[in-house]
């Protein structure tokens, strides 16, 4: 007699992503205007619907009565934004949906003990690898996408660290202008701000990639240590995850237990698939280095006119290479958010009008009241 699968709260949880992204998947077909991507949603929302039905067939199995359910409110929200601006502004959002969703279901695999329960979670972890990989091409990527690593590197750390030296000199350089101090006073200002920025995000920058690096060295050693003492859980570890990978079943327990035979790689593997664990861009101290420069840069922006024109002139120039920079960096935003290029550096000019308004509007009411 078949063992009875056993429903848990993790069922309920599945079984409403997957109906809200067959909703998502469908609503993005509604608003495509490309064919090709029109046909690839029209398919994703079909596949999500045949995952719905497998939750409700292991539900009957299970003598379970399906979980009440509603479209969720960020699944609305995603499919109004697609609505508006395009499927491309929340793509991102859905890659890394599918990617965590990839990771649930294999974990949801590895803990089940029954067959019916886990050839469904391999099915769908595999299903969802492949959306993920799909919605990867469409974005124009590349790899296995339902991995988090450091994509971006030193590219992400240059914009993000340019990204907040302009916007917050450009504030406090306005926030000066708006107190109506003498010109070498702006100019002491913004460069001390400058200064400061940098050294700040300089040293955030090195710390953050520090504590990643010792938090996966960490990681990695309790693996290597979960290798040599349980080496049969982490042989069937192996197999699922090549099973995910599309093998069939005894494919994968054979290529698990020949990975066996060589520790090194199948720890090297299961860093890789199981932790998410990927070789690091940047080291801390080059991180912090490249964090702190982009930011200087970024910093100077506002400031630099002040030392080569006269208070009048230097300030509409600021003004105006300041809101150019920041939609410049607006778009080259997109490349990591898979936004559109115009939709980012608006966003990010509107971001540094209201950030040098809101500190021109504080540095005249200080001038004032205090």
């Amino acid at each position: 007699m078949t063992e009875r699968p056993q429903a848990d709260e993790r069922w309920d949880e599945h079984y409403a992503d997957e109906k809200d992204a067959a909703y998502l998947y469908r609503a993005l077909a509604r608003v495509e205007k490309d064919a090709e991507r029109r046909d690839l949603f029209e398919r994703l929302a079909a596949v999500e619907d045949h995952h719905v039905t497998r939750w409700e067939t292991l539900f009957a199995e299970a003598e379970r009565r399906l979980p009440r359910y509603q479209t969720s409110r960020r699944t609305r929200l995603l499919a109004w934004v697609a609505g508006r601006f395009g499927s491309s502004s929340v793509l991102p959002l859905i890659l890394a949906e599918e990617g965590r969703e990839v990771q649930a279901y294999l974990g949801l695999a590895r803990q089940s003990t029954n067959r019916q329960t886990h050839e469904a979670a391999v099915d769908i972890a595999s299903e969802s690898a492949v959306h993920a990989r799909e919605l990867s091409e469409v974005m124009g990527r590349e790899g296995e996408p339902w991995h988090v690593g450091g994509a971006g590197g030193l590219l992400r750390s240059i914009v993000y660290g340019f990204n907040d030296g302009l916007t917050a000199n450009f504030g406090l350089v306005a926030g000066v202008l708006g107190a109506d101090v003498a010109p070498h006073v702006v100019i002491i200002s913004g460069l001390a701000g400058a200064l400061a920025d940098a050294l700040s995000m300089g040293s955030s920058g090195y710390l953050a990639a520090k504590s990643e690096a010792e938090v996966q060295a960490h990681q990695i050693e309790m693996e290597r240590h979960e290798m040599r003492l349980m080496p049969d859980l982490e042989e069937d570890e192996l197999a699922l995850i090549y099973e995910a990978k599309g093998l069939s079943k005894e494919r994968a327990r054979e290529t698990a237990k020949a990975m066996m035979q060589d520790p090194a790689r199948a720890l090297e593997t299961q860093v890789r698939e199981e932790l998410n664990i990927h070789p690091a861009e940047l080291a801390p101290l080059k991180d912090g280095l490249v964090t702190g420069s982009a930011t200087a840069v970024g910093a100077i922006i506002p400031i630099a006119p002040f030392l080569v024109m006269s208070h009048a002139s230097a300030m509409w120039t600021s003004l105006a290479i300041s809101m150019l920079a920041h939609f410049g960096i607006g778009a080259a935003r997109s490349l990591f958010t898979g936004r559109s290029v115009w939709a980012s550096g608006r966003d990010m000019f509107l971001v540094g009008f209201g950030v040098a308004a809101v500190g021109y509007i504080l540095g005249e009411l200080m001038t004032r009241f205090l």
